[in-house]
């Protein structure tokens, strides 16, 4: 009764319960190279919106179309690529914040929309700067619902909604 176990007292109890093995640290994990991405992807997103402003300029005392339009198609744009990444194919992990957050971040533009708001309050077209408020929020909803829809049609049996998974095609 006056034997101690001190030999086994540094083992542990279960042997999946060990030290973890010293963690890798990849270049390509983290925030930094998604903060990257976002950065390339809005300057590309921004200089096509810039073209866009270039090739349809809007008078400063004109109704805004060019920043309606813009905003309508890039939320359009959002809508399928969010079921093509979600419902069809499985992306890079980058992809999403590049293409979603970066280039179609940087190509709608709400900051515009609110300076063109502010602009049609300050040249006294009240009625018109409200309607382009709610205007602008109900076409680019819009746009979403009807490019998601549009997309799930074309794909037909593909995606989660219609007997497939996220990143596979469905069974046909």
């Amino acid at each position: 009764m006056g034997s101690s176990r001190s030999d086994v007292v540094d083992e542990p109890i279960d042997p999946d319960t060990g030290p973890a093995p010293p963690a890798r640290h990849s270049p390509w994990r983290g925030q930094g190279p998604v903060v990257g991405v976002v950065a390339v992807g809005g300057a590309f997103g921004a200089t096509a919106r810039y073209g866009a402003s270039l090739l349809w300029p809007t008078p400063s005392s004109a109704f805004p179309w060019t920043t309606l339009l813009v905003n309508a198609v890039g939320c359009a744009i959002i809508g399928v690529f969010l079921v093509l990444i979600t419902e069809m194919w499985t992306a890079h992990r980058l992809v999403r914040p590049f293409f979603g957050t970066g280039v179609l971040g940087g190509f709608t533009t709400f900051s515009t929309y609110t300076v063109d708001f502010t602009r049609l309050i300050q040249d006294g077209r009240i009625a018109i700067a409200f309607g382009y408020l709610l205007g602008t929020l109900v076409v680019a909803m819009a746009a979403v619902w009807t490019a998601v829809a549009a997309t799930r049609r074309v794909l037909g049996g593909y995606g989660s909604g219609y007997g497939g998974g996220p990143g596979g095609r469905a069974a046909r």
